[in-house]
């Protein structure tokens, strides 16, 4: 959850600085991931990763990547991910009741609680309302997250599943950046390579690895402590002020994710 958190504030830092444009900080992203990966993979099986396969993960991975840097060039570090792991609790419920998987009623409640936070924040005619251009673009990445999660639960392989979703999504990744040609500095390339081969590729194989072991519903809500840990990078790094409406809205979604974890 930390590597998640720090891929928001990594992304905003980027694009706050005017190091580099959003298109160029996804295709830099998923390139360095790549080559992380592959070099892990070479290392371990001293072979390249196999490529063949359906297209769902590489497909769902670029959607994630793409409107989630979009969409960090008017959303603040922890509403963005509120906002996203919010969608991604919806897509991965709505996938647990299409796996027909048991959900116990305390964790129904604690996902109604953490998504009354998101309802709280988005909510119209209050201040402190995120951009509606910002939220569709974060909403469609956490319909690619959310997805590629669900994929995730029956790798095999988590490392080589990884690295092959990266390296047959960071071409397509490019034609956006070269389909919007933005401009890319030396810091913002740096912060882009650390979010891909970092944040990304050795998170994101990590997240590979325990998904299997654990009920989507409880992947899904599991992920809504992200927000609160972006907050704190985004106060840290970036000098956000945090007003009482997102305060109550944390509140209300780490509520619902204790509730949902408890045993009874």
């Amino acid at each position: 959850m930390v590597a998640f958190a720090a891929n928001s504030v990594l992304n905003r830092v980027a694009l706050t600085g005017g190091d580099i444009g959003p298109a160029a900080f996804a295709g830099v992203r998923m390139l360095s991931g790549a080559v992380m990966l592959t070099l892990l993979v070479l290392g371990r099986d001293r072979r390249l990763p196999a490529l063949g396969g359906g297209w769902d993960g590489p497909l769902t991975l670029v959607v994630y990547v793409v409107g989630f840097s979009f969409a960090y060039t008017v959303l603040d570090a922890g509403v963005g991910a509120l906002i996203l792991f919010g969608g991604v609790q919806v897509t991965m419920f709505a996938g647990a009741v299409v796996m027909r998987e048991a959900i116990p009623l305390q964790r129904w409640a604690g996902a109604v609680m953490a998504m009354a936070g998101l309802i709280w924040l988005m909510w119209p005619g209050q201040a402190q309302v995120p951009s509606g251009v910002g939220t569709l673009g974060m909403l469609a990445a956490a319909i690619g997250w959310g997805l590629y999660s669900l994929i995730g639960r029956r790798a095999g392989d988590p490392l080589v599943a990884t690295a092959r979703n990266f390296i047959l999504a960071a071409p397509l990744a490019v034609v956006v950046w070269l389909m919007w040609p933005d401009g890319i500095g030396p810091r913002g390339a740096m912060l882009a390579c650390v979010s891909g081969a970092v944040t990304s590729g050795l998170g994101y194989a990590l997240w590979y690895r325990v998904l299997p072991r654990l009920p989507a519903a409880v992947a899904a809500i599991a992920q809504l402590s992200v927000p609160v840990i972006a907050m704190a990078g985004g106060l840290a790094f970036l000098g956000e002020t945090v007003g009482l409406r997102f305060v109550i809205a944390s509140v209300l979604v780490i509520t619902g994710v204790v509730v949902s974890l408890i045993r009874v």
